[in-house]
């Protein structure tokens, strides 16, 4: 492999060097996602990538998903903006999986840091192979016959209802955008491992089971994932820093202790396919 790897964790992450994403070769691409596979999650550092080039990175990944609510670049559609400051503090500081609202969630995003805080502004992703590995057998065995339901979540609403004929729009978005059902426990298309397939963002309940015992649930799964440090890996961002992760597979978490400073990323996002179990 021509490619420079550095794992962080045994369970996920690693830095990858030695490649210029602004026009990556065909096998250094399949480099790439052959360790993405690996790892979860790769890094990059120092990559001086323009709009053009992020967007034309994600295609040679696959089709881009177009997010339905984010802010996004001028003339790039498909590249999206995560800006926060003084005047717009950070409101994704919470685990999730990107999108899972969706029939057929993103297979993953490429995320790129414009500007960052002096301190702070961490990304933290979790490998749900990791946590799904570490329950109980009778566990695992029981979250393999379920089914979660997920939709949109409130800071999407509020976010449609800020908008010009925001009521009339979120009456649209809501019929385009019905609950969707998804397996608790999701088997990789490609790996074939087994993951957990929740988050505390977008799952809302977990389908035919008292509402007192699918909330009991979904806390301890959502708590199992956010409090086990074995299953995380945690990456400090620098100006041209680029992180690639596996969605199918990965929660991640916006570390918001930099407020009031600046943080501005851009992410596109790979199309993916239907979980299954």
């Amino acid at each position: 492999m021509a490619l420079s790897v550095r794992p962080l964790t045994v369970h996920i992450g690693a830095e990858v060097h030695g490649v210029d994403l602004r026009d990556p070769s065909d096998t250094e691409i399949k480099e790439i996602e052959d360790l993405l596979l690996e790892h979860l999650v790769v890094f990059f550092r120092d990559q001086q990538l323009e709009p053009a080039h992020q967007v034309a990175l994600g295609r040679r990944f696959g089709e881009l998903h177009l997010h339905s609510v984010a802010d996004t670049v001028q003339d790039h559609p498909e590249l999206i903006v995560l800006e926060n400051d003084e005047r717009r503090p950070p409101n994704i500081d919470a685990w999730h999986t990107d999108v899972t609202m969706d029939l057929e969630p993103p297979m993953g995003s490429i995320l790129r840091a414009v500007d960052v805080p002096v301190v702070g502004g961490d990304t933290i992703w979790a490998s749900m192979y990791a946590a799904y590995d570490a329950l109980g057998p009778s566990v695992q065995a029981m979250c393999r016959e379920l089914t979660a339901v997920h939709h949109y979540p409130d800071y999407f609403r509020t976010g449609i209802l800020r908008q010009p004929d925001g009521y009339a729009k979120l009456e649209r978005y809501d019929r385009d955008h019905p609950p969707v059902e998804h397996p608790v426990v999701r088997r990789h298309p490609v790996t074939g491992r087994y993951g957990l397939f929740v988050n505390s963002t977008f799952t809302k309940y977990i389908k035919g089971m008292g509402r007192k015992e699918g909330a009991a649930l979904l806390e301890m799964l959502n708590d199992h994932i956010a409090t086990r440090p074995e299953f995380h890996v945690r990456f400090k961002w620098e100006p041209g820093s680029v992180a690639f992760w596996d969605n199918r597979c990965t929660q991640h978490y916006a570390v918001a202790d930099y407020f009031p400073q600046h943080r501005l990323m851009h992410r596109v996002t790979i199309a993916g396919d239907r979980p299954v179990g």
